[in-house]
């Protein structure tokens, strides 16, 4: 059986989670900096994250301004069930927007969000700003 680290990234992308979100979330882990690319890179990375529970790295790449205090880890059974990126687009140089659709499955209910995602780049960094429901 496979490793979690070899199985394909949650985030959709055909890469092993080590060798896609898993590189930024070790890094996060070993070094406490952010070094996603785009948003859109950081807004897989988060997706990977909720799935994995990575709650510090989740906190981390919200910005300060929107940053709840603390998050929950995963219900008990809820099971992550795939990641779209439906659209993204930079607006200039420092912020950024990903739409995306996520599933979900908790007590043998399907659930899905789409969101459109803001992202702010600060001293090189991008942060999860806030997101539209749609």
């Amino acid at each position: 059986m496979n490793a979690p680290e070899d199985l394909p990234c949650p985030c959709g992308h055909a890469a092993s989670y080590a060798a896609c979100c898993g590189r930024l979330h070790a890094h996060f882990a070993a070094t406490g900096e952010l070094t996603a690319a785009s948003a859109e890179a950081l807004m897989r990375s988060r997706y990977s994250a909720f799935v994995r529970d990575e709650l510090a790295y989740l906190q981390a790449t919200w910005h300060a301004s929107t940053r709840p205090a603390e998050l929950s880890a995963n219900e008990p059974g809820l099971k992550w069930l795939g990641l779209e990126v439906k659209k993204h687009g930079q607006l200039d140089a420092d912020h950024a927007w990903v739409e995306f659709v996520a599933r979900c499955k908790l007590g043998g209910k399907a659930q899905r969000l789409q969101e459109r995602s803001r992202f702010v780049r600060e001293n090189g960094v991008w942060f999860y700003l806030d997101g539209e429901i749609s």
